[in-house]
């Protein structure tokens, strides 16, 4: 079987997804070529999993201190470039595309009348989960990358046929420094982050952010983009700040690290994420900063860490066997698990 697997690459959890995938399909035996759009060629980074990949603008949200941009983001994107690429994407060599809410690949198959299968956490929001308009949702998302068949992944499955995180074992065997803490809030500039975190002197914040080599100002260590880096990190904290994007919180949350959460304004699937990790109590919520919830934070206990089960090997098999099982099947066979109280 050859499939394209077209991957959103705006955020860094799709990539992610997308990392994990790619040694269970090669395993499945499945031949896989990769598209990638939504972020300059030049940004992408750690991509040698993926080979001789394609890249497309795409569409894409410009997000900027802490917020979604939408008249920048009206600016920015060209939905007839993306249309145009779509229409000259051959996909006449491919059993079945698979996109990670990638529009290009999405309407390039249903153009062509390719099976098309979405792997993506915002597939989750086509079904009515806690925290958002799920029949607005729903329409949304299926017109920016229409599927055939959506599987949504998230911490809970809510009674539907939802599958738990799509996320890599642990790189680095989890650990306990009491005072370190993660952050990666890539939307606000560093003057605001050193001014948050330099009142806490008794804690040690290690931030990553778009800079080329690490400096250290005081109890801040500034750290550029690095996927081993950033793994052995969160590894050894004690725990995450961050936005609420769905990837980095499940990494998070299996390494038993407790979680500081300030979701973007006017980003749907974050707003959802927040209420979710609300509902299920695995993150303290922040609509805006706030440093005594931040103190408190830091005085929390560490959670237990979560088990989450191998999802990419049992989606590699049943993308292999050309997704015959129900995705409710496919459910039930991987939520064998305890999980949160919904």
């Amino acid at each position: 079987m050859r499939v394209l697997y077209g991957v959103q690459a705006t955020g860094n959890g799709h990539i992610t997804r997308a990392r994990v995938m790619a040694p269970a399909l090669e395993r499945a035996g499945v031949e896989v070529d990769y598209l990638f759009s939504g972020r300059s060629e030049d940004q992408l980074f750690n991509m040698e999993p993926f080979g001789d990949y394609q890249t497309r603008q795409g569409l894409t949200f410009v997000q900027r201190d802490g917020r979604v941009k939408i008249l920048e983001t009206l600016r920015n994107n060209n939905p007839l470039r993306c249309w145009r690429d779509a229409a000259e994407l051959d996909l006449s060599g491919y059993d079945r595309v698979i996109t990670d809410f990638e529009p290009v690949t999405a309407w390039a198959a249903k153009r062509q009348k390719v099976p098309c299968v979405g792997i993506a956490h915002q597939y989750a929001l086509c079904y009515p989960i806690p925290g958002h308009n799920y029949q607005l949702l729903s329409r949304l998302i299926q017109l920016f990358a229409p599927v055939d068949t959506a599987i949504g992944v998230h911490w809970h499955h809510f009674d539907y046929p939802v599958l738990p995180p799509l996320i890599q074992p642990p790189l680095f065997e989890p650990t306990l420094e009491t005072d370190k803490v993660l952050v990666y809030l890539p939307l606000n500039p560093l003057q605001e982050l050193e001014a948050r975190f330099s009142v806490f002197e008794d804690h040690r914040f290690y931030i990553y952010c778009g800079i080329d080599e690490p400096y250290q100002r005081g109890n801040l260590y500034f750290m550029p983009f690095s996927r081993e880096g950033f793994q052995q990190d969160l590894s050894s904290c004690s725990g995450v700040v961050t936005h609420c994007g769905f990837g980095l919180i499940s990494e998070a949350l299996q390494c038993g690290k407790k979680v500081f959460s300030m979701p973007i304004k006017g980003q749907f699937e974050q707003l959802s994420n927040a209420h979710v990790l609300e509902k299920l109590g695995l993150a303290t919520i922040a609509k805006d900063y706030d440093e005594s919830l931040l103190l408190d934070w830091l005085e929390l206990e560490q959670p237990e860490p979560r088990v989450i089960p191998d999802v990419a090997s049992r989606l590699a098999a049943w993308i292999a066997n050309n997704c015959c099982e129900s995705p409710d099947e496919l459910t039930k066979r991987l939520w064998q698990q305890d999980v949160p109280r919904a």
